[in-house]
């Protein structure tokens, strides 16, 4: 189970930081990531962080404004926000993939609005 917080109403220009608690069968995991869908718009890759190596990942129109880290017990993961647009207003989701299957498990979704 994946459990999301964090989302909220932000003017242009502030921060956010969301949280993804993980539990139960997502011990089988290797890889978190945050995705995010705005009104009218397809699901799209934020960043992700695998939980060995750390080694991260991000989606361009978010590099040098948005870190995705995790906690050291390997339960959290986090998604700083920084620098925020109205361009960034969307659901955004938590996933958790499995070796070799993608993302199985996701999280119910935390709502960042940004105004301008």
């Amino acid at each position: 189970q994946l459990q999301a917080s964090g989302g909220g109403l932000v003017q242009a220009g502030g921060s956010l930081r969301l949280s993804c608690a993980a539990s139960g069968s997502t011990f089988s995991t290797y890889i978190m990531g945050w995705f995010r869908q705005a009104p009218m718009k397809e699901r799209e890759f934020v960043a992700s962080i695998r939980w060995s190596s750390v080694t991260t990942t991000y989606a361009d129109s978010v590099k040098g404004r948005f870190t995705i880290s995790r906690d050291s017990a390997k339960t959290t993961v986090y998604l700083q926000m920084n620098s925020l647009q109205p361009g960034d207003t969307a659901v955004y989701y938590c996933a958790a993939g499995v070796m070799g299957r993608g993302y199985v498990y996701w999280g119910q979704g935390t709502l960042v609005t940004v105004s301008s």
